[in-house]
């Protein structure tokens, strides 16, 4: 299929739904026509009402390869990630080993992939205490932002740093105007015993909101000290909202997410001895996390990320229940759209409120939006057509993630994939995989240091 027509009578064309074919040649949007657009010599095929957009783009997911392949992998994770109409995505830096820290760690992650691509992929380096003289190496090859965190990853391999490590990059991620992305908690000893290692509230209590306003603050810090640009990733703590808000207003320079798990679920329906739903910042409270959706309502959050961070059941500790010995991390990369569009729908949120946080704003975050992220004349060919109405009930045998168990199981979720195209590849339709390999491996453009005059 090198030359076709794709037609939807509800087509997300600069931000709004409208009648349109969409002609592809290649991996390219050759032509948007308005209306019903045939020739003879074409194939022509209608979507009818179904949503025709672009290919979500999730910038925020852990793969583990090389290194942690039992716990996902680029071949499973980018097929759950094309049945879930997501055409980019971006991995992390840690849970690989190596970690990807050092430029031959960058080189065998690329190496990883080959054969295994069914989604465009990019990588993130990582900053960690003793890697400083690394960072420009990774930019130059073509890491798309560097990320570190605050406190504990949860790896020894990938340890956390303090301002001054991340004062002595800033000058190299302002010369490649490169975003560094940091896991905004700051921990403390001031927080109860633990008594249950089996109780949610008692692990909801042990990360409260404090340690990530206390991070958030640093961030901020950082951001205005060295004028770079600073991205907060999976924010759950409402405490903090106010100041990043007063920030946003000051600069563009500072970015947020957070996760659909931690506008979906809330602390007071999570069982006890469920680590399942374990990750950090956790899930927390009903009240907290309907004031991020209204950060989604009025542009507080910039886009919208899994944060896919999967794991054996056994390191889970599905058995045992222990939140504390348990990984941290929901396995939810092939359902946020689905999971973001039912609760966006509870919530009276509209569906052109929610596209961009999926496809351009995070394209945009990524230096793509020239040709990712929009359904545009000459941008690649990354789409998605889904059905916004219809239920289904995520059962095990849906799931194309290594590992089955999520906490989505079982749920009733509104909003079906029902084609997703790759570089101008069908790659997934009606329920079934029929095209593989057709991803990228994609690198931001960081060669060349950028000028800010």
């Amino acid at each position: 299929m090198s030359d076709f027509f794709i037609h939807s009578t509800r087509c997300f064309l600069n931000g709004s739904f409208k009648e349109a074919t969409l002609y592809i040649k290649g991996n390219r949007i050759e032509r948007i026509f308005e209306g019903e657009k045939r020739l003879d010599s074409v194939t022509f095929t209608s979507y009818g009402n179904k949503i025709m957009m672009p290919g979500i783009i999730d910038a925020h997911v852990h793969i583990n390869e090389p290194g942690r392949t039992l716990w996902e992998g680029f071949d499973s994770a980018t097929k759950a990630a094309a049945v879930g109409g997501i055409t980019t995505l971006i991995e992390m830096p840690l849970n690989a080993s190596p970690v990807t820290s050092t430029l031959p760690a960058f080189k065998q992650k690329k190496v990883a992939t080959k054969g295994k691509l069914h989604v465009n992929c990019g990588f993130y380096g990582g900053i960690v205490p003793h890697n400083t003289e690394d960072i420009e190496d990774l930019l130059r090859f073509g890491a798309f932002g560097i990320k570190g965190f605050l406190s504990h990853s949860g790896i020894d391999e990938f340890p956390k740093v303090d301002k001054k490590v991340l004062s002595t990059i800033a000058p190299i991620l302002k010369k490649y105007d490169v975003p560094l992305l940091l896991h905004c908690e700051l921990e403390d000893t001031d927080v109860p015993e633990v008594v249950d290692t089996k109780s949610y509230q008692e692990y909801l209590a042990s990360r409260p909101q404090r340690w990530e306003q206390n991070a958030i603050d640093l961030a901020i810090e950082v951001q205005k000290e060295f004028d770079i640009k600073v991205h907060v990733v999976h924010l759950s703590a409402s405490d903090a909202i106010d100041k990043l808000i007063q920030r946003k207003l000051e600069t563009r320079k500072l970015t947020v997410e957070t996760c659909p798990h931690y506008v979906y679920f809330n602390a007071e329906e999570i069982p006890d001895a469920s680590p399942i739903y374990k990750c950090a910042p956790p899930i927390r409270g009903k009240e907290n996390n309907l004031l991020l959706l209204k950060g989604i309502q009025t542009g507080l959050i910039d886009f919208i990320g899994s944060d896919h961070s999967p794991a054996p059941p056994d390191v889970k500790q599905l058995e045992s229940g222990d939140f504390f010995k348990a990984w941290g991390g929901i396995s939810g990369l092939q359902f946020s759209l689905p999971v973001m569009n039912t609760k966006c729908f509870k919530e009276a949120i509209a569906l052109e409120k929610l596209i961009p946080l999926l496809t351009e704003n995070p394209a945009k975050f990524l230096g793509l939006e020239n040709k990712k992220g929009f359904l545009k004349e000459g941008f690649d060919a990354d789409i998605v057509v889904w059905d916004d109405n219809e239920i289904f009930e995520l059962k095990e045998e849906l799931i194309q993630h290594r590992h089955k168990p999520t906490p989505y199981l079982n749920h009733k979720l509104k909003g079906v994939v029902k084609a997703t195209f790759v570089n101008g590849n069908l790659v997934f339709s009606e329920s079934e995989i029929i095209a593989t390999n057709k991803g990228e491996l994609l690198e931001r453009n960081n060669k060349k240091p950028y000028n800010h005059n």
